[in-house]
């Protein structure tokens, strides 16, 4: 229903106004019983065997939803009832920021893809907090990053402040410096600065009563040498596993109309590369640490294919958009079917 009845109307529209509208619409038809316990009965999947237990913590099943989503932690709830294991909140940065001018939200529906430079637009870390705050056991991440003002050699403290203030309130900690959409935000990648940054909130994590899993989040474009060098760092800062991967800059292979559009592209044309980097990843660290794989799942095979590269656990943003909720489903169903052979 969703792909031949909903999608078609919803892809007449502006992918920005209806992200929003989408929003609004869930959330007000969220609050009532009914609809709540039809969304579940319909689309999740419960069974022991899908429950993983990744850096510490335990997820009811290995399907996430990734951050860029559910920014403002508006919607995780309401979400959740999709069927997801888990929901990652952000990116949020310390202050709210309007993020880059509109348009900068691009449908390739030949490719299935999507392109985004929307510059880290939030309401500003406090604001999730207080609806983080109403959270009724949603295993959460926080995904973070820095306000576009801030230059790089501040960029630190600007981590710190979304370190201390959503510390209470998710589950495990995202740091976010590949995104392609905030200004020389990808330089902090390059091994002195990221180590720095890292140690910096490992040091802070140490000094509270329960350390929190601090995951890195890459970007796909990153050469093998300095893969290498992700697979160091996380030895050395000890942090708790890599997010592969965030957005692209490469444009190959493209047919649709707003292919060169500026921003990082999501979506199927992802999913080779993203699994690339899963797998190498996984071998060249003799599977040291937890990987959790994200770009290009459009279907239950592409999870599977993910999962068979070396990753613990998945997530999904643009085949969420493209597919519907029932994706969660299959992908779940899937890894049931598979644990039975």
């Amino acid at each position: 229903m969703y792909k031949s009845s909903l999608r078609p109307l919803l892809f007449r529209f502006d992918p920005e106004w209806v992200h929003h509208f989408t929003f609004k619409t869930l959330k007000k038809i969220g609050k009532t019983s009914a609809f709540r316990s039809y969304v579940r009965k319909e689309f999740q999947v419960v069974d022991p065997r899908l429950e993983r237990e990744v850096f510490g913590l335990k997820f009811k099943n290995p399907v996430g939803l990734a951050a860029g989503f559910d920014k403002d932690a508006k919607l995780f709830q309401e979400l959740s009832d999709l069927g997801f294991g888990f929901i990652e909140i952000g990116t949020v940065t310390p202050k709210s920021q309007p993020g880059n001018e509109k348009k900068r939200l691009f449908r390739l529906k030949e490719d299935s893809a999507i392109i985004n430079r929307m510059g880290f637009n939030n309401d500003g870390v406090e604001a999730a907090v207080e609806r983080l705050k109403k959270n009724k056991n949603v295993l959460v991440g926080g995904n973070i990053g820095k306000n576009k003002i801030t230059p790089n050699e501040n960029a630190v403290d600007d981590y710190k402040i979304c370190f201390e203030a959503l510390y209470d309130y998710v589950n495990y900690f995202v740091v976010n410096v590949s995104s392609p959409n905030t200004p020389n935000l990808r330089e902090l990648q390059d091994k002195e600065p990221l180590t720095n940054l890292l140690n910096t909130l490992q040091s802070l994590n140490a000094e509270k009563p329960k350390q929190k899993p601090i995951l890195l989040k890459i970007a796909p474009d990153l050469t093998e040498s300095q893969l290498l060098d992700i697979i160091d760092i996380v030895k050395e800062t000890k942090i708790a596993g890599i997010i592969a991967t965030n957005t692209t800059i490469s444009r190959e292979d493209l047919q649709s109309e707003n292919k060169n559009e500026t921003g990082g592209l999501s979506g199927k044309p992802l999913k080779n590369r993203s699994t690339e980097v899963i797998r190498f990843l996984s071998e060249k660290s003799n599977k040291a640490f937890p990987i959790i794989g994200v770009g290009g799942i459009h279907s239950a095979d592409d999870a599977l294919e993910k999962l068979e590269a070396g990753a613990s656990l998945v997530q999904l943003y643009t085949g969420f958009i493209y597919e519907g909720p029932g994706l969660i489903k299959k992908i779940n169903q899937a890894i049931l079917a598979r644990s039975t052979k």
